[in-house]
């Protein structure tokens, strides 16, 4: 069986690793899996890109085609056509994509044009807010998809309102796969000596969605919010290439004073970062789970969420981009918090390899 795996974002290398390493295990095994891997270009930084191949042993891509700096049609239409190009060269068995990125939607949109059966890894997620580019990605790509792999029981139940039953599996977070897999690797190789912190000692904050960003205001707002946080506790913010370019332009460099601010970082770098922060701040998705799986209050600088648990748990608190309301809610009560294994057993890329 041949399966092609089209990734393109930072996120998506991340759960990648997990499900390669599966279909490797199964091959030891006899099981005859063949991926092809096709690298979009989204994320292209070498920071962003190329150190998570290297350090999550992921294989090298097959393809990569360069698309990356454009707005979202025009990104989208180029994926769309070199996929096609692609699936018509290699002719698989089956599309996977991951997440709600533009290369997720344009490798599900060629696949499904071709009659390639899709199979969805994160199916089912909802904000509810299609102001959001991923939303968009992927309410589309669920509904032309034939496998869709819910982490949650609640991506289940989204995907059934929706008239969605047939292909839904169960199968947990491949993040949380991850997480658990490296955790230790990442205590070992990274110190934190090296960013000058210690365990609790320190917040963590990442700021990269559009509607952040694009948004003086809320920018303006989340920056200083961080400024009045390390006055009282160190604030280390890797910031995301296009988020320091628009800080840039908009001449607002002088409101990074005070913090602590970093190039992309490395996921092992991120991970261990993640699991010794007294709270973790951020508009990123991925990075509230993370924050739950290492079991970190996490506050989310958006109006919404797609991973509710974390919020009906009390590990995350949804505070939109007010400054006064991000230093109000810096102080989490730990007796709120509860913890459960919404997000698995640690087997998702297992029970994905297999019902593929």
């Amino acid at each position: 069986m041949k399966i092609l795996t089209v990734i393109g974002a930072r996120p998506q290398f991340i759960k990648a690793s997990a499900v390669s390493r599966a279909i490797q295990a199964e091959n030891s095994r006899g099981a005859g899996l063949h991926e092809v891997i096709v690298h979009t270009g989204q994320h292209f930084d070498a920071n962003m890109s190329k150190v998570f191949f290297e350090e999550l042993s992921i294989p090298e891509p097959d393809y990569h085609l360069g698309i990356a700096s454009l707005g979202h049609g025009a990104m989208t239409g180029r994926m769309l056509e070199a996929i096609e190009s692609v699936l018509l060269k290699e002719k698989p068995d089956v599309m996977l994509v991951y997440g709600d990125t533009n290369s997720t939607l344009a490798g599900a949109l060629a696949a499904a044009k071709l009659h390639v059966p899709v199979a969805h890894v994160e199916a089912g997620l909802r904000s509810f807010n299609k102001r959001m580019p991923e939303e968009v990605n992927r309410i589309l790509t669920d509904h032309v998809s034939n496998l869709l792999f819910c982490p949650t029981q609640t991506a289940v139940d989204n995907l059934g309102r929706e008239g969605i039953r047939s292909g839904v599996h169960l199968v947990g977070d491949v993040m949380f796969d991850v997480t658990l897999y490296y955790r230790e690797l990442a205590a070992e190789r990274h110190a934190l000596e090296k960013w000058g912190v210690t365990d609790k000692g320190y917040a963590l904050c990442t700021v990269h969605r559009a509607e952040n960003t694009d948004d003086p205001a809320r920018l303006q707002g989340i920056l200083g919010a961080l400024r009045d946080i390390a006055s009282e506790i160190p604030v280390i913010l890797p910031l995301h290439p296009r988020t320091r370019k628009i800080i840039d332009n908009m001449g607002q460099t002088k409101a990074l004073r005070g913090l602590t601010v970093l190039e992309p970082l490395s996921y092992l770098e991120m991970l261990r970062l993640e699991m010794s922060a007294k709270v973790i701040l951020t508009d990123s998705g991925g990075v509230q789970k993370e924050a739950f799986f290492h079991r970190v209050p996490c506050i989310t600088l958006r109006d919404e969420t797609e991973w509710v648990e974390t919020v009906e748990m009390g590990w995350n608190v949804l505070v939109g981009a007010d400054r006064d309301a991000i230093v109000a809610v810096c102080q989490p009560h730990e007796e709120c918090f509860r913890f459960f294994k919404v997000y698995g057993e640690g087997d998702a890329e297992k029970k994905i390899v297999g019902l593929i």
